[in-house]
């Protein structure tokens, strides 16, 4: 079975909240493994494309203000099924509503304010890590504890 990898973004809210590490570890302790992370700062251009399906919504102008009002962090994170476990783990979008043991559920009460975005699908998460990430900035390497996290035959 091939591994995924998807985007996460740790929004501004999270960060203002002193969230990242409680965030990272979430991932972390799942065994999912961590193949890119920057911090950066988003610019309307690179968020015009990004949430280009929201773009018409009357809610854009206030999300892209927020999501410029302080850096990110962006992460490439790898595993099997990546994509489904990483949402699962996030949670809903409207985190008031996100299941108790999420990280929305149990960071976050906004939809907007929900502290990370991830990738909803294995397509549009290949072309988020592409939008993030140059591929110098991604990193392959061997994950010693996936004999610890995975079935031998799964990592076939």
């Amino acid at each position: 079975m091939a591994m995924e990898r998807t985007l996460v973004l740790v929004k501004p809210d999270a960060i203002q909240r002193g969230l990242i590490g409680e965030i990272v570890g979430r991932f972390e302790r799942k065994g999912l493994k961590l193949v890119g992370m920057k911090m950066m700062s988003l610019d309307g251009a690179i968020l015009r494309e990004h949430y280009a399906h929201l773009a018409d919504k009357p809610f854009f102008g206030s999300l892209s203000a927020f999501m410029q009002s302080n850096p990110v962090i962006a992460m490439c994170w790898e595993g099997l099924e990546c994509v489904d476990a990483v949402r699962l783990l996030c949670g809903i979008t409207k985190a008031r509503a996100a299941e108790s043991g999420s990280i929305r559920g149990d960071l976050a009460m906004s939809v907007s304010c929900n502290v990370v975005h991830a990738s909803d699908s294995v397509e549009n998460a290949q072309a988020e890590v592409k939008r993030f990430f140059k591929a110098d900035e991604i990193y392959d390497y061997q994950k010693s504890e996936y004999v610890h996290v995975y079935a031998e035959d799964e990592l076939i």
